[in-house]
């Protein structure tokens, strides 16, 4: 094997390694980081084929654990979520996948958000648009956030 080649690849794995040291990544963000410090194409490929059958790189786990710890620890909506998995390059049947699992319920969860935010329901037209701004902004969709909305001021009647 050529020498030259196994530094390059050494490299390689030397720009994965520091991504991966510090979280998990995409498959997309690996090939951003081997294309601007320039590793050739083929071998970008060899060095992020060995990464997958390692389990180094999974984004159908990646999507997975992203949307589990950003509703639990962000309270962020489903809308959110695939936004931010698409935007890292993870594909849609992952990213649907993973919205998918765990049976977590969205409704549930933006009358948690607003339990915690707000001490009340809202009063005034300005306070309900506050309420579901919050909503739409974690994620959350607008018809979802006016249910949401309606639970929360039911319970607070109860």
């Amino acid at each position: 094997m050529d020498p030259d080649r196994e530094v390059r690849r050494g490299e390689a794995f030397d720009v994965a390694w520091r991504l991966l040291g510090h979280r998990d990544r995409t498959e997309a963000e690996i090939v951003r980081a081997f294309l601007k410090a320039r590793v050739e194409p083929e071998l970008a490929e060899e060095v992020l084929g060995e990464l997958r059958e390692g389990g180094y790189v999974d984004d159908a786990r990646f999507a997975q654990r992203f949307a589990e710890d950003r509703r639990r620890l962000d309270a962020w909506g489903a809308d959110r979520i695939e936004r931010r998995l698409l935007e890292l390059g993870v594909d849609r049947e992952h990213v649907a996948a993973a919205l998918g699992e765990g049976g977590h319920d969205e409704l549930e969860a933006a009358v948690a958000l607003l339990e915690r935010r707000f001490p009340a329901p809202p009063s005034t037209p300005r306070e309900r648009d506050r309420m579901l701004g919050v909503l739409v902004r974690k994620g959350y969709d607008l018809e979802l956030a006016h249910d949401a909305l309606r639970r929360f001021a039911g319970a607070a009647v109860e």
